[in-house]
This record gives C-alpha cells, structure tokens and sequence, in this order.
C-alpha cells in the first residue's frame, strides 16, 4: 500500500515540476540551470578539498567489498564481524600477528557474551547461546575461510563457557 502512496506523490511531484517548466521561458530555464550546475561544482569541489582521498576512495572500497574471500557477507554482517574481531582485540585475545600466542585459557563470563553478541542482563537459555553460536559460526568458521580458525576457536570457548554457566 505504501508503494502506491509513493508513487502517486513522486507522479504529482513529477507533473507539477515539467508543467513549471513548460511555463518558465527558455532565457530563464537556462539560466537557473546554469546556477544550478555551477553551485553544485562549488559544493562538489569543497568537499573534494576537505574529504581529499577518502571521498575518492570511499566508491573503490564499496565496490571491492563483494571480491572478499568471505563469500556471501553483506555490509552488516561484515560490520558484525568487526564488532566481534575488535571486542577480542580490546580483551587481548586476539592479534592479526599470526606468531603470537594468546591466553584464552580465562575467558570471563561477560568476554563470553560480547563475544556471542547476547545480552547480559537477560536471562539466556542453551537454545540462546546455540543460536548467537551457529549465527557467528557461518560467518567465520574455517571452511568458508581459513584465515578465521583462531577467531572460530574463541567463538567456541565463548559457547563452552556460557554454556557451562547456564547449567
């Protein structure tokens, strides 16, 4: 329904625009138009000055988001996996150095929730922990890419600690 509503308002929008621009004469329409183009040339270069490279940037990195080796995220899952990977580096579990050896020997119960992504003031259930589990598991486990095993064993010390503490 709303989709209509939608439309009807861009149509009426649509034909009270071409019918003003039917009636403006052409010196006028040429001119505004002008200003129009020059403004937004202005704008454009402004943000150009200010924003530099990343502005630049900001499409070739959108565009190479789909040639990940993690097949089949989207943006939000990708931000989810962020999230997940900076929680573990903020607790000192986890470091992109291949060579260093982390202690996840004394995981806490509230790291373990983090980590899973579950509320800690709700009461959880084994179904819970299973679920926010398996969710995190398709994202990172090491069949989909092998670069994600240290993070997919976190994960799963994370399941073994809150599923030992819903006993």
């Amino acid at each position: 329904m709303n989709i209509i509503i939608y439309t009807v308002v861009i149509l009426v929008i649509f034909y009270l625009l071409l019918r003003l621009i039917v009636n403006i004469s052409s010196k006028k329409l040429s001119k505004g138009l002008r200003f129009i183009i020059i403004i937004s040339l202005i704008i454009l270069a402004i943000l150009f000055a200010i924003g530099g490279k990343f502005l630049l940037t900001l499409p070739l990195t959108i565009a190479s988001l789909a040639l990940l080796k993690l097949k089949g995220l989207s943006i939000f899952q990708l931000i989810s996996l962020f999230r997940l990977i900076q929680t573990l580096r903020r607790s000192g579990r986890f470091s992109f150095n291949q060579y260093q050896k982390t202690d996840t020997s004394n995981m806490s119960v509230s790291e373990a929730f983090k980590i899973l992504n579950l509320d800690q003031t709700k009461k959880i259930t084994k179904e819970d922990i299973n679920q926010a589990f398996t969710k995190i598991q398709k994202k990172i486990h090491p069949d989909v890419s092998p670069e994600t095993a240290r993070l997919s064993s976190l994960v799963n010390e994370a399941r073994d600690i809150l599923l030992k503490e819903v006993i």
